[in-house]
């Protein structure tokens, strides 16, 4: 019975907290409608597409709120920087308030409390678990024809994933800003071994050549060579396998006789240096990642998403570093890894849908891109100059921010419901195949687990 009442008291509480947001807008009018804005189309059997009827019409004069989120925990400093600041100024007469997620309430937390989520934005690892799981999924093919979007300016590969997500001919967002992979490197430690600094345009056998002369041991101290965000590097894998088999909703683990190449070359080659296998068994058996890069500062090449100094800029700060295109499979040249795009939709319980459009179509527009460019935010749009202008006012201005261009983007592979929750599995036989070296029985015991975290859902 208390267990009830605790149940039923944290949910008043979120209720009570929307509501008191809705109410000190200052726009004059609560949330956009007589009742405060904070109507949820949500009904007591869930969400659908089926929407009251309502006047979408917008012309940017009248005064609305817009409520959007993102589940993918950024601070609302973090989108006042990159949007929301540029939004206010374009915007004046809309309230965009902006949810992150916390550690109490996320998106279930929300929806639950009866609050309305105008725009959803996520990046591509999690935009279908999220949108689809919460049925928050609006075909957005009309608003884009109304509102005179092209979408040819957008990265083609981008769009492509979109549309395979969305599937029948539908269009469930679109992308504002997109990532790739980098290899990062410690200058100093190249300095400090004599060794030369990596290139843009290395394959994936010069860069685990590079390894193995970075890899030794200085007196008690341990260094490794090369390491890679392995989630990331997964997820954007450059030979384009999907984690899950679009015919059999199965794992691909143990069956996709690619992966064992593709570890191989990422995971295993780069760790065959003397001394690397006992730098991973001295952490915990596990390949180096963002501490040993950049507080320990005792790995010297590190693979991960060009946007990263965002997140840890003061880390970066502290050390001599500058970065290079990621290394390429040598039967593939100049492919890289694939995009990582992060896509913005208007929801199926966005009350003016057109304001809501507006707001997406003004973020792809060139004055916007062009600003996120300059700032290094991996820009959406095809467009030579303002790609050209990528990194020109970021604090780490000077840095190789072209390395993020110079290769093609691998074909972003289908992506299935479960990614987001098998990246874990995959994840973890990196390490186990570069100690173990047993392919076979790794990838069959992780694809298991995979295999039934897809049973697990309901599948």
């Amino acid at each position: 019975m208390n267990r009830h009442r605790s149940i039923i008291s944290l949910m008043l509480a979120i209720c009570l907290m929307f509501t008191i947001a809705a109410c000190g807008n200052g726009n004059g009018n609560g949330g956009g409608s007589n009742n405060g804005g904070n109507n949820p189309t949500t009904t007591s059997e869930g969400n659908n597409n089926e929407q009251p009827a309502t006047n979408n019409e917008s012309t940017g004069d009248e005064k609305l709120t817009l409520y959007v989120y993102s589940n993918s925990g950024d601070s609302v400093e973090s989108w006042n920087e990159r949007f929301g600041d540029l939004l206010k100024e374009k915007f004046p007469n809309y309230t965009i308030e902006y949810i992150p997620k916390t550690d109490e309430v996320g998106l279930s937390e929300l929806i639950t409390a009866g609050q309305r989520i105008d725009i959803f934005w996520e990046s591509i690892g999690g935009f279908s678990t999220y949108l689809l799981g919460a049925d928050m999924q609006y075909d957005m093919t009309e608003l884009i024809e109304k509102h005179g979007i092209d979408l040819t300016q957008l990265e083609s590969t981008s769009m492509d994933a979109i549309r395979q997500i969305s599937g029948d001919n539908q269009i469930y967002g679109l992308p504002v800003f997109n990532n790739t992979m980098v290899m990062y490197y410690n200058k100093d430690l190249f300095d400090k071994f004599g060794v030369d600094y990596p290139k843009d345009g290395m394959t994936w056998t010069e860069a685990a050549e590079l390894s193995k002369k970075l890899t030794r041991t200085e007196g008690d101290k341990i260094y490794a060579g090369l390491s890679t965000s392995e989630t990331h590097m997964l997820l954007m894998n450059q030979l384009s396998i999907p984690f899950v088999d679009p015919e059999t909703q199965k794992a691909t683990l143990d069956v996709d006789e690619r992966w064992k190449d593709y570890y191989e070359t990422v995971f295993v080659k780069p760790a065959d240096a003397s001394g690397y296998r006992e730098y991973m068994v001295a952490h915990a058996n596990k390949l180096p990642y963002r501490k040993e890069f950049l507080e320990a500062q005792d790995l010297a090449m590190f693979g991960w998403l060009s946007s990263i100094t965002f997140v840890f800029p003061e880390e970066f700060s502290k050390m001599n570093w500058d970065m290079v295109a990621m290394p390429t499979f040598d039967d593939a040249p100049g492919v890289g890894t694939q995009a990582y795009p992060t896509y913005f939709s208007v929801t199926n319980m966005a009350e003016n849908k057109d304001a809501a459009m507006e707001v997406i179509k003004y973020l792809i527009s060139d004055e916007v891109q062009s600003k996120l460019s300059r700032m290094g935010v991996m820009p959406i749009v095809n467009n030579d100059s303002i790609i050209q202008q990528f990194g020109e006012d970021s604090m780490f201005k000077g840095k190789n921010f072209g390395a993020a261009f110079y290769n093609d983007f691998a074909p972003i592979s289908y992506k299935s419901d479960f990614d987001r929750s098998l990246v874990t599995p995959y994840a973890k036989a990196a390490p186990r195949v570069v100690l173990e070296g047993d392919f076979n029985t790794i990838f069959r015991e992780y694809a298991e687990e995979s295999n039934q975290k897809i049973t697990d859902s309901g599948q």
